[in-house]
């Protein structure tokens, strides 16, 4: 994964992130509030030891003095400091449990021991911590006596028994004013970074573990096949799924426009110009991305013939507002001539082959001999022949129908189908030896990390609705008018359609 991956599943995944954020701030406000407030005091205890005159025994006597006071630091937890302590103020402790509260510690480069003492009582950390200062004198004193003398130095005997190290108290414990612990701020903080890592670990696992087809970079780690277009997410789509029609200059409908010049392009070594748009599993657009690109060819000037030859759930009829009980199942079992069947739609050169009755055995159909010969003659009575056949993994029949077409357009909805499932589709095709001529990605959003590859397909939504098409050889003449709109049945066309 590059950079831009990551910044892309951040801004996919904000919302979650900052949830654990808050979640993880809220934790941390929690915690602060259930926790007992800890008060800590300290006083400081200077470490002496008597000096000669000369400046080496000073220097002697200052290098014994550091190294005693670390033995004294650790001198002031023990038993015999903290007993006499917990006599003078009548604790209700032991000293295991009194030396949990004592912490000992040497000042750098000083001769200073600090003794602190936390309690959730605030006056009984100041008198324990003086308490236990002064007990730690006494017992150094004590400890650090001689006591040697004979009685040829009866003389001597005093000076012999003083103690060559002297504690002083210099600072006294005093009462605090404002607990130690909880850190309330350091928890948020902590919470709150804590809560983020989380959800950005989460962001990152949810992106990993999820198959489905976000981007033209998913398509490209599937297969090399190219991207020939992509449809904007419309939420409006079931209530006019022929944008093209309905709303001309939507950035939908440019979409499309683009996806029919890209169209032009594909396979350009064969000679007819059939595709089967279809999908690996249902509700990817395939219907609507192939009556909307029929009708964007239309009005560009080509010759245009969309058939459906979903024989068994039949759309396009329904679409188009024409009548599909007779269709290309009759043409199939030669039952209705090509020019009976064949249905003129708009005033541009579109041409539509509804579906007719739904069979019982929808494959063989698809796959047999007369559909074979039915597809050449389509490709030389049009410039452009579109097939809206079923998905690729429920049944078969796309399958067979791209091998007699020569080429399919694969849909695939970006959010819906998965890697996997799009995987299974180039598989069923390459059993038959059926080739994959390009892909388009519908449901594109258009806002969000995933929104990048919109602008290549459209003109987006500053050019929207104050677009005015003009009248050129790429580029579409005039929508179909009111008159011939889905809803209305568009006149019949004189001249024969097969023969054309």
């Amino acid at each position: 994964m590059e950079l831009r991956d990551y910044i892309r599943i951040l801004r996919q995944s904000w919302v979650l992130i900052v949830l654990l954020t808050l979640f993880g701030v809220a934790a941390g406000a929690v915690f602060s509030i259930m926790q007992t407030p800890l008060y800590s005091s300290s006083a400081k205890v200077f470490v002496s030891t008597s000096n000669g005159g000369s400046i080496g025994e000073m220097a002697q006597g200052n290098a014994y003095t550091q190294q005693r006071v670390t033995t004294y630091a650790d001198l002031a937890s023990t038993p015999i400091v903290l007993l006499p302590v917990i006599a003078d103020l009548q604790l209700d402790t032991t000293s295991d449990e009194l030396a949990r509260e004592v912490v000992a510690t040497t000042l750098a480069d000083t001769s200073l021991i600090e003794i602190t003492v936390t309690d959730e009582n605030a006056a009984l950390t100041a008198e324990v911590a003086t308490a236990v200062s002064e007990s730690l004198t006494n017992v150094v004193s004590a400890i650090e006596t001689t006591g040697v003398s004979t009685g040829a130095e009866a003389e001597g005997d005093e000076a012999a028994a003083a103690s060559p190290v002297r504690l002083t108290l210099v600072q006294h414990a005093s009462v605090p004013q404002k607990p130690v612990s909880p850190n309330v701020m350091l928890n948020i903080v902590l919470g709150g970074l804590i809560g983020l890592a989380l959800g950005v670990g989460a962001a990152v696992l949810r992106e990993t573990l999820d198959t489905r087809i976000r981007n033209e970079r998913d398509i490209e780690q599937v297969t090399d096949v190219p991207v020939i277009g992509g449809i904007v997410f419309d939420p409006k789509a079931k209530d006019r799924p022929l944008i093209v029609h309905a709303d001309p200059h939507s950035p939908r409908a440019e979409s499309f426009r683009a996806l029919r010049t890209n169209l032009q392009f594909l396979d350009a070594g064969r000679p007819d110009r059939s595709f089967v748009v279809t999908s690996s599993i249902e509700s990817e657009g395939k219907s609507t991305t192939a009556a909307n690109l029929a009708i964007a060819l239309a009005d560009a000037g080509a010759r245009v013939l969309l058939v459906d030859a979903d024989l068994r759930r039949p759309k396009v009829a329904s679409y188009l507002g024409i009548e599909g009980a007779v269709g290309l199942t009759d043409l199939l079992i030669g039952r209705a001539e090509l020019q009976d069947v064949i249905q003129p739609w708009g005033r541009s050169q579109m041409y539509v082959l509804p579906a007719g009755r739904v069979p019982p055995n929808p494959s063989e159909l698809l796959g047999s001999v007369v559909m074979a010969e039915t597809v050449k003659e389509l490709n030389r009575a049009f410039d452009v022949v579109l097939f809206d056949a079923p998905p690729l993994l429920p049944v078969t029949d796309a399958a067979v129908l791209t091998r007699a077409a020569g080429g399919a357009i694969l849909v695939v909805a970006v959010g819906r189908a998965h890697k996997g499932q799009v995987k299974g589709a180039f598989s069923v095709l390459e059993n038959v030896d059926a080739n994959v001529s390009g892909i388009v990605l519908t449901m594109l959003p258009t806002k969000g990390p995933d929104a990048y590859g919109y602008g290549r397909y459209g003109y987006g939504y500053g050019y929207g609705h104050g677009y005015a098409p003009t009248s050129s050889p790429t580029s579409p003449t005039a929508g179909p008018s009111p008159e011939s709109s889905p809803a209305s049945k568009p006149e019949p066309k004189q001249e024969p359609v097969a023969g054309a």
